[in-house]
Parts: structure tokens; sequence; C-alpha cells
């Protein structure tokens, strides 16, 4: 009898297993390969078209109308190194010139007098109102303040 409650409790663990593991062991190689330069490039153009108009109906700079990169009045190197000790900060204000309430982040370089980059960062600022001023800075690690700054990517969202 007590064979039969084994066997009995075998026949329900491969009932209730078995289509479970024959479900892990089948095979679908249906993976997705990374798309290539050109791929990206075509979705890349594809979604400006569809997209022409930037967030909150404002143009981009060089469209005949103001842009969002407008937005970013002010961005510099401010060297407050003292006593020999290297200290060079930048610093930036933006001004929301939208009717909405924005989110802004830029990427930035600082390029030598050589041509060689020697810092690069990205700068966040949120939730500026329409018409609002917003100020501020981060340290960098620039031994020297005679660097050419280069935005490399500005976008500006709607804040929620």
């Amino acid at each position: 009898m007590r064979t039969h409650g084994v066997v009995a409790a075998l026949a329900a663990v491969a009932a209730v297993a078995g289509p479970a593991l024959v479900g892990c062991t089948t095979a679908d190689d249906s993976s997705t390969s990374a798309p290539s330069q050109q791929t990206r490039t075509e979705e890349q153009q594809a979604g400006k078209e569809e997209n022409a108009e930037p967030q909150g109906g404002r143009t981009e700079s060089g469209q005949g109308g103001q842009g969002e990169r407008d937005d970013l009045l002010a961005f510099e190197v401010d060297d407050r190194s003292e006593a020999g000790f290297q200290n060079v900060w930048v610093t930036w204000t933006i001004k929301n010139q939208s009717s909405e309430k924005s989110n802004y982040s830029w990427q930035w370089e600082a390029v030598g007098p050589d041509g060689k980059r020697l810092y690069n960062s990205t700068e966040y600022v949120t939730d500026v109102q329409p018409g609002q001023t917003a100020t501020g800075e981060s340290p960098t690690t620039l031994r020297t303040p005679d660097v050419k700054i280069n935005i490399t990517g500005f976008e500006r969202t709607k804040a929620y």
C-alpha cells in the first residue's frame, strides 16, 4: 500500500511538472539584433518628420523662430581658484520662454587650445515656470579656465 502512495505521488508530480519543464526547454530563437547605423539613421529621420514641431509649438533655432536652445542665456567657466588651488566651475542661466513649465538638460564639453577634449558633462534644470529665470553652477575637474565650451546637445521637455 505504501508503494502505491509513493507511485501516485510521483505520478502527480510528473503530471504537474512535466508540461512546465517541456515549456522551459522549447527553443525560441526569435531574438532581435541591434539595429545597424543605417537603420538608426532612418528611424531618426522618420521621427523628425513625424515630430516636425517641438513640444509646446516652439521652433528650433535657425527655423525663423525662437528655439529651445535660446533659453540657455549664459553658460560660462567660473575660475574660483585661490592660493594655487584649482577650483574651476561652470555657471548657467536659463530663461523659460515657452508657455509650459519645463525641464532642461544639456550636454557640454570643454576643449583646450590644442583641440583636445578636457572635460564633458550633463547639466539638468527642472520645473522652470514660463517666463522664469533659473541660475545654477557645477564644479568641474578642469585645471584651467582657458577652455572653449561647446554645447553638444540641448533639450527642453514639459515638466509635469
